[in-house]
């Protein structure tokens, strides 16, 4: 991807930029922006992202499907700030659309089944792409508008859900994801797009783990091969795919004895095949790229062109290739019979791995054993397998992304300081063209960042944090941004302040609820100005912190707030992550001020 190109002028430009719209900076704040927004909101966005994608991926698939997809739903609605969700899976044999899961649960409300054509949901499963509805009630596909009416929904996001089959005897399942919002002719962000196709996607792999687990009943080895690669795809640590290997290849020893095995992906342009994984990997070129049409034996399983049947020296079909004779089959290359004639391999074993009807991946099993045929329950467990290193190989990919997502987020930050550095110390003028190169890095490093953002996963961890601390600290964010904003009528002032309240919670969660009360509250403020202060203290087994704003609000909103039903969003966050804290909100109007208070549970040091 082409990165900006940032020449020497580039602090002047965005200065002179934002004072076009009413923004004057300084070189000095200009840098402080730079370093807040890459410290704070880059990093505290992205660590929420991983921490959403985590809780998608750690759903107990002992559960039922419908129950794993009402949580998913539950997860996506709250990440994105909407007001509800819900799945439909498409029913070919009827050809309907089928409720499947929603957040919040709405009993009878909801149409147990809907028709596959001229609807949302049945358009997103027929185009495998989101569809977008702004408006709800101009949209001549959504039918039930009197519903929506009725709950105050207006906009709509659809993203398709693609479960792959994990068995011969398996289809693969579709559906559609609908996320709906009160907001009215909403614009929906690429950002906001991408990040709800991502979820969508982990539904695959939550529910894959919940189909595998249950195929138990097919036979001990196949027991095997799901207890083994679910140990592994179960850490947190990552998964790598050596390991899957030799975790599994063991237990496929009796159905064959097996020296060496490949796991091949397939370009786009179905012109390359990719060796990305092998066993053991210290004999394989991984990362190798061969020719489909220079290579028969890879021409013959990826576009299964046949023909078919049990000939002299291999068996071919569409399930399967199996060379028994491999110094006479014409699909090997002279190379490549060499090869194998070196290592004693007296047969190889190709297996297709199929997404949607198309081969994007294929195994191959190299044995100095003797094979002429295997059972079709034999193969069944061999493609198992291969979808299992299918969704390893995603899972790999995964988490070297974020692996590497660390080092633009500290490289940003690192040169956004020394460009601060530099401003500071009044040496601008000498090193302009450093400042232009840190500059340069640091777009070029946020544009990695966006794009790594769209496809991670990861972990959040809860911590024992200190909540006045915490408030100090967001209240002088939020003095420092009402400076910004000219806003000379807020004035600030600390009340008293009990320290330490010891809490256990996410970082990123209390900081976002004191952010949102800040905004609020300053917002609150009478145009002729006003006192915002904070106040902290121990109420029995509770850590209370508290917002106190100039202004006062009407009794019958007082509940509608607490119920996160304020104007924008920040209300409805607030009290979305206080409950998840574990905590309550309350608020009281009078005598010209108004308190919001948030109360967690006090834990010990």
């Amino acid at each position: 991807m082409d990165h900006f190109k940032i020449d020497q002028n580039l602090s002047e430009s965005i200065t002179a930029s934002l004072k076009r719209r009413g923004c004057g900076l300084s070189p000095e704040e200009l840098t402080g922006v730079v370093d807040m927004i890459t410290e704070e909101v880059i990093y505290q966005y992205v660590d929420r992202l991983i921490s959403q994608t985590e809780t998608i991926l750690e759903i107990n698939p002992s559960l039922t499907e419908k129950e794993i997809l009402e949580i998913v739903a539950e997860n996506v609605v709250e990440f994105l700030g909407a007001e509800a969700a819900s799945i439909r899976i498409y029913d070919p044999g009827r050809e309907e659309m089928i409720s499947f899961g929603s957040y919040p649960g709405q009993g009878e409300d909801r149409e147990e089944t809907i028709p596959f054509e001229h609807t949302i949901a049945g358009e997103v499963v027929k185009t495998h792409r989101a569809y977008f509805v702004p408006n709800i009630l101009k949209e001549e596909k959504y039918k039930n508008k009197e519903k929506v009416q009725k709950y105050g929904i207006r906009s709509m996001l659809a993203v398709p859900i693609s479960i792959p089959r994990f068995s011969l005897r398996d289809v693969d399942t579709e559906g559609a994801l609908q996320i709906y919002y009160r907001d009215k002719d909403k614009t929906f962000t690429p950002l906001e797009v991408k990040i709800a196709e991502m979820l969508s996607r982990r539904v695959s792999y939550v529910v894959a783990r919940k189909r595998i687990m249950d195929l138990q009943k097919l036979n001990l080895t196949k027991d095997k091969i799901v207890e083994q690669i679910f140990v592994k795809l179960g850490r947190r640590e990552g998964i790598k795919m050596r390991d899957v290997f030799n975790l599994v290849i063991p237990e496929l020893v009796d159905i064959m004895r097996i020296q060496r095995c490949s796991l091949f992906s397939v370009s786009e342009d179905r012109r390359h095949a990719v060796l990305e994984a092998g066993y053991p990997e210290i004999q394989h070129g991984i990362g190798k790229i061969f020719s489909v049409k220079d290579e028969p034996y890879i021409d013959g399983v990826v576009n299964q062109v046949g023909p078919f049947g049990e000939f002299e020296n291999e068996k071919i079909l569409p399930s399967y290739i199996l060379i028994h004779n491999p110094q006479e089959s014409h699909l090997l290359p002279p190379d490549l019979r060499r090869f194998l004639e070196i290592q004693q391999i007296h047969s190889v074993l190709y297996i297709p791995l199929k997404v949607s009807d198309a081969v994007n991946y294929f195994l191959v099993f190299d044995a100095q054993a003797h094979h002429r045929k295997f059972t079709d329950e034999e193969i069944e467990i061999f493609t198992f397998f291969g979808k299992e290193l299918m969704k390893g190989l995603r899972l790999e990919k995964m988490d070297d992304i974020l692996h590497d997502f660390k080092n633009p987020a500290i490289a940003a930050a690192g040169f956004a300081k020394r460009i601060q550095k530099i401003l500071e110390e009044g040496e601008f003028p000498s090193k302009k063209e450093k400042v232009a190169q840190a500059l340069d890095i640091i777009l070029k490093e946020t544009s990695r960042i966006q794009e790594l953002a769209l496809t991670l996963h990861g972990e959040g961890r809860e911590e024992t944090v200190d909540l006045t601390e915490k408030l100090k600290k967001r209240f002088l964010i939020n003095e420092e941004a009402m400076r910004e904003l000219k806003r000379e009528n807020v004035r600030s002032t600390e009340g008293d302040l009990e320290s330490p309240l010891w809490i256990r919670c996410y970082p990123l969660h209390v900081e976002r609820v004191l952010d949102n009360l800040f905004n609020n509250a300053s917002n609150a403020i009478p145009e002729g100005g006003g006192n915002l202060s904070i106040r902290s203290y121990r109420k029995d087994s509770w850590a209370v912190a508290e917002v106190t704003n100039s202004g006062e609000i009407r009794e019958v909103d007082r509940d509608r707030y607490l119920l996160g039903e304020g104007r924008g969003r920040g209300l409805h966050i607030t009290t979305r992550l206080v409950k998840q804290m574990r905590g309550k909100m309350e608020v009281e109007s009078g005598e010209g001020k108004t308190t919001f208070r948030v109360m967690f549970p006090s834990v010990e040091q």
